[in-house]
């Protein structure tokens, strides 16, 4: 999941930030509310987490802009201890959370968890496919209650595939999704994390295939595909 951090603290940017991507989130953080309308008007994220102090735009005017382009991007604020207008303008504007300052990083991972299982559409916590189980809260794989060891990628990976389970992703998708501003990351290298996914759920049955040139598909747990028939090479495993 892609998250953008608005916050003008260095310090606090750095800590969640690191926080985030432990927890295998792709993090892009802007410090002004300027950048972040910018990055919002042109990029594709998961999640803002939107500090409401930001100078050159107020974090206020950044999310109203935002809503005014019909964009239902789910957005966690931050706020002063103090500012309860602040926290009630923001849900007035259509901010999804609010968390006042000072917090702890573990809930705000929870919430975080929280706003981007209801950015995909809400549901149930665990997504099942075949024998294969995804806890959306503790970001964690089973095959037959098994728990698979993954790499931060690679349940990054997981997760777009299970939500498109029988369309087509395409490389470059993957590379919005999973990675950061300026993060050098080749074909090759997604062709990597796939070939180490796909080993790792075959022991269950479940198939990633290649459609070729184009990306990777999911198939649907009943064995059908939902690419194009002769498109996809299914025994392709390194790529």
């Amino acid at each position: 999941m892609r998250i953008l951090l608005a916050e003008d603290d260095s310090v606090l940017a750095d800590g969640l930030t690191r926080s985030l991507r432990q927890s295998g989130y792709a993090i892009d953080c802007v410090k002004n509310g300027q950048e972040a309308d910018t990055a919002l008007s042109t990029q594709e994220f998961d999640l803002l987490i939107l500090d409401l102090g930001l100078p050159k735009m107020s974090g206020l005017e950044v999310l109203r802009r935002l809503r005014a382009r019909s964009s239902l991007l789910p957005v966690l604020i931050l706020t002063a201890a103090d500012s309860i207008e602040q926290r009630v303008n923001g849900l007035d504007l259509g901010a999804d959370d609010y968390m006042a300052k000072p917090f702890a990083l573990s809930e705000l991972e929870a919430r975080v968890r929280a706003l981007t299982r209801r950015g995909a559409g809400g549901g149930p916590t665990v997504i099942r496919h075949g024998p294969l189980a995804y806890d959306q809260v503790g970001r964690s794989a089973y095959i037959n209650d098994q728990m698979l060891e993954l790499s931060a990628r690679e349940l990054g990976l997981l997760e777009i595939l299970l939500a498109r389970t029988g369309r087509l992703v395409s490389k470059e998708q993957l590379v919005d999704h999973l990675c950061e501003w300026g993060e050098e990351v080749s074909n090759n290298a997604i062709e990597v994390y796939v070939h180490r996914l796909r080993k790792k759920l075959e022991v269950g049955g479940i198939r990633i295939a290649t459609v070729r040139g184009l990306g990777y598909c999911l198939e649907r747990a009943t064995g059908a595909a939902a690419a194009t028939p002769g498109a996809v090479d299914p025994g392709a495993g390194s790529k």
